[in-house]
């Protein structure tokens, strides 16, 4: 398996497992890596399914610490993604002692910039490491769209490598596919995975690969290659959003017994999740195709 990211095609955003009095689950972590090893998924640590914004610096050393002492035969990227500038730049250069092999970065949150204030903190976070970077487009938790003007202002740093397109939006997709063809655009839907491959994506940023890694690589190399995928993997994902990201992952990871507890950190609560039914009907519609 390439340790290049620029050749991956299905990145799993990994849940971070949790032991019942919310410690780290490195027990638990560690299976879920092997998991997405032996699925050949790159693994996307500390995204928001990662709930890296509600873990402490020290957790989120541990957890790339720990992740890297695996020697994985997949690459690993590393979300970055806040406020404060200076801090984003602190856990850079923490990440950059360490093996490695992408980072993504998400529009500044909360702040809602502008073009020009957007196209200066991607450069000053690219300018800060020397791994491929792939910027993540996701206004709904952003609370701003990454901007077309501060992109082209992007595409020729040489760590710009790819987007991570979230913004709900096919036609939107295919839009800023044609406008900046020499960057990789990836799917950060799953539920739009079918269309945005119709449209050329490169590949998939997912969340249903933690619950279904196996199958996901597969509906991802059929769908890359043109082939009809059918609406399963939309309809089983779109049962992993019935709560806020990853509740849900949670929950039927806990039930299958591949995590040992449900706990998330606050303000995300386990609660949340009404019923669990609706993803073990579609974990069994799955179940059936192996």
């Amino acid at each position: 398996m390439s340790l290049n990211p620029r050749t991956i095609t299905l990145w799993t955003a990994l849940i971070t497992p949790f032991a019942s009095d919310e410690s780290l689950d490195f027990f638990a972590l560690t299976a879920l890596l092997r998991e997405q090893e032996d699925a050949g998924a790159g693994v996307l640590l500390l995204g928001s399914t990662g709930e890296g914004s509600n873990l402490t610096l020290a957790e989120r050393k541990a957890v790339l610490q720990h992740a890297c002492s695996l020697n994985l035969n997949v690459p690993i990227m590393v979300g970055v993604g806040g406020l404060d500038l200076a801090s984003q730049l602190e856990w850079l250069a923490f990440c950059e002692t360490l093996p490695i092999h992408a980072y993504l970065l998400v529009t500044p949150i909360y702040a809602k910039p502008g073009a020009e204030g957007q196209r200066r903190w991607f450069s000053a976070l690219m300018n800060a490491v020397n791994k491929p970077c792939m910027l993540y487009n996701i206004p709904s938790r952003a609370g701003v769209p990454l901007s077309d003007v501060a992109l082209a202002g992007l595409i020729e740093h040489p760590n710009c490598w790819a987007v991570k397109e979230s913004g709900g939006n096919a036609a939107r997709f295919a839009e800023l596919k044609a406008a900046f063809p020499s960057i990789s655009w990836y799917s950060g839907d799953d539920v739009l995975f079918a269309e945005h491959a119709k449209l050329g994506a490169t590949g998939l940023v997912s969340v249903a690969s933690n619950v279904w890694p196996q199958q996901v690589a597969r509906w991802v190399t059929q769908g890359l290659a043109g082939e009809v995928i059918g609406d399963l993997l939309r309809t089983a994902s779109e049962t992993l959003f019935l709560a806020a990201n990853p509740i849900p992952a949670k929950a039927i990871l806990h039930h299958q017994g591949r995590i040992a507890s449900n706990e998330l950190r606050l303000p995300l609560c386990a609660a949340d999740l009404n019923t669990l039914e609706p993803i073990l009907v579609k974990d069994q519609e799955i179940a059936a195709l192996a």
